[in-house]
């Protein structure tokens, strides 16, 4: 201990060091530094600590542990060069584009909340009406938003992950139409609730209408009663005479608006002058004389069902005074919201709008989509389940989004560089070119070679895949030197993996070691001898060598990389026995 102490504080020995190596040594201790200048230290030098010896002899064996491990590791090309030692950057939030109004702070709803648990949540919330966006094929979809926010103008652009839409796209009676916009998300790839298709399609109520009617012939009046419906695509159409009275429902529009009472074909053909000037198509229905009106909503997996009594007296039960009461939900309201909620590749958020009318039938007359307004006494509860389900579905989108590992990723350190990728192409090729009976064994048949070279693990471990090869074929596999490490372990047939893999040769014949060779051939002792007589050094790095190489060692088949890194182990080995040595 007292040499390796002397030997290692000799300044010229630190000085000789390779850049790295034992820096905790070269940096000047700031417990014992001096103002003093460097020749009134070697003036007065300071007498060694017991306490400073041990910390730097502890220091010095870490130092040289790691620097033998990192060379060691070099020399086997094991390094994983993808690892950094950089400290982990900080998630950047994941942007939420609500577009709602103003009387609703969608923000304290996702306060706390975070994406898959580790990404924060940042909320931009704005009408239809102060949105605009650019959208790309390469660079997704920018959203410029300008808003007013007490009484200050508020202008952002961002690229928003995920958008949850609470309003109409589309309305005829406020002009308003931002189908564009549906249009522009689309095309940027942003994922919405509800889907951006489905919020597409419910610009149209008929179109929407259509699809009742397909639920309607699927399960049939009983379990699903639709109202009847007539379409008439324009006033031309509207010859017909109906019975009386019915509702007339004009374009696309929401909250009871264009919609129509008519009690006798006088004001039916009125009406369709109305329908003219408008330009747009029509739809009629019977009027429901209407006890009360039904609603089920359905948020993800929550369930709600809502009766709402006019009490102005207005046929129209959501315009006037009215009284809305929570009411049991039962199996026959639920087979209507679940029926609905599959349209348009399924709605995440959606209500089903019926009549009950006072000869005790229901009749389904309208379905909605994420737009729908929340009523009654759990608005807070539902806006919370809102945002529990956009959560859920960024969670989906970030851990859908990762590319499914590959069954070679679990080696990483075993991937080859571009030179010795080159070169398992052509062994993984001859093997499935037909050879001669290898060591004597003509009863084994051909048509098994195939299935071992083409099966993905038998290549991987390649020791079985070259045992049935003859010493005396033209393979680039047996022009190596004496000193490679696959020709050792081939010839001597001594790999644990042959051993527990005895389905790679057929079962009546034993294995091919044990078989007769040919004359010519050396017997795996006598190769053994004469391939480590050379280099007596070489089977302690060698073993080095194959721990870290572990299958697909035989595939190398580079003599001179092999030989590299044999020496780099055996200078290295005798570097530090010189270093340790009395």
């Amino acid at each position: 201990m007292n040499f390796l102490r002397r030997r290692l504080s000799d300044s010229s020995f630190v000085a000789n060091l390779p850049n790295g190596y034992m820096m905790d040594l070269q940096r000047p201790d700031s417990s014992t530094s001096s103002p003093a200048s460097p020749a009134m230290e070697r003036k007065h030098p300071q007498p060694p600590q017991p306490s400073h010896s041990s910390s730097t002899g502890t220091s010095i064996f870490s130092s040289i542990s790691s620097a033998m491990k990192q060379t060691t590791q070099a020399a086997a090309g094991l390094i994983d060069h993808s690892a950094s030692s950089t400290p982990p950057v900080a998630q950047k939030p994941k942007i939420l584009l609500v577009i709602d109004d103003a009387h609703t702070d969608w923000a304290k709803y996702f306060q706390g909340k975070k994406v898959n648990g580790e990404f924060d949540i940042r909320v931009e919330q704005a009408e239809f009406s102060e949105l605009n966006l650019a959208a790309y094929v390469m660079g997704g979809c920018m959203v410029d938003m300008q808003v007013m926010r007490n009484g200050t103008k508020v202008v952002r652009s961002f690229k928003p992950d995920f958008v949850l839409i609470r309003q109409h796209a589309y309305s005829m009676a406020l002009g308003e139409d931002f189908r564009s916009l549906i249009i522009g998300l689309q095309y940027g790839g942003i994922h919405t609730v509800n889907s951006l298709y489905s919020i597409y399609n419910f610009c149209s109520k008929p179109w929407v209408f259509s699809q009742l009617i397909k639920i309607f012939n699927s399960l049939g009046p009983e379990k699903f009663p639709l109202v009847e419906q007539t379409f008439f695509p324009s006033y031309k159409q509207m010859l017909t005479t109906p019975n009386f009275p019915v509702v007339v429902k004009l374009g696309h529009a929401h909250a009871g608006m264009g919609k129509v009472k008519v009690e006798n074909q006088h004001d039916f053909r009125d009406m369709a002058s109305i329908v003219a000037m408008a330009k747009t198509y029509v739809t009629t229905e019977p009027f429901i004389d209407s006890k009360y009106d039904i609603r089920i909503q359905k948020i993800g997996s929550n369930y709600k069902a809502y009766m709402r009594t006019s009490i102005s007296g207005n046929w129209k039960a959501n315009t006037g005074s009215a009284m809305l009461e929570q009411i049991a939900m039962t199996e026959r309201y639920r087979l209507w919201a679940d029926a609905c909620a599959e349209m348009f590749g399924g709605l995440d958020i959606c209500a089903v709008k019926a009549v009950h009318s006072k000869d005790g039938k229901d009749y389904i007359i309208e379905v909605m989509d994420s737009s729908m307004p929340l009523i009654g006494e759990h608005v807070e509860e539902d806006r919370q389940l809102i945002a529990d389900l956009v959560v859920s579905r960024m969670t989906q989108l970030v851990t859908t989004a990762g590319s499914t590992p590959s069954p070679l990723r679990p080696w990483p350190p075993q991937v080859q560089p571009a030179s010795m990728k080159s070169q398992t192409g052509p062994q993984l090729g001859q093997l499935s070119q037909p050879r001669p009976p290898p060591q004597g064994g003509p009863r084994q048949p051909q048509g098994s070679q195939p299935p071992r070279t083409n099966a993905p693990p038998q290549q991987r471990l390649s020791p079985q895949g070259q045992q049935p090869q003859s010493p005396q074929s033209t393979s680039p596999q047996q022009q190596r030197s004496p000193g490679s490490p696959q020709q050792v372990r081939s010839a001597t047939g001594s790999s644990p993996v042959q051993a527990s893999k005895p389905g790679m040769f057929p079962p009546q014949q034993p294995r091919p070691p044990a078989q007769g060779r040919a004359p010519n051939q050396p017997s795996p002792t006598e190769t053994s001898k004469q391939q480590a007589t050379p280099h007596p050094h070489l089977n302690k790095s060698q073993s080095l060598t194959n721990t870290f190489s572990i299958s697909e060692s035989p595939q190398r088949g580079n003599a001179n990389e092999d030989e590299a890194k044999a020496e780099t182990i055996r200078n290295l080995r005798k570097s530090f026995a010189s270093l340790f040595s009395d």
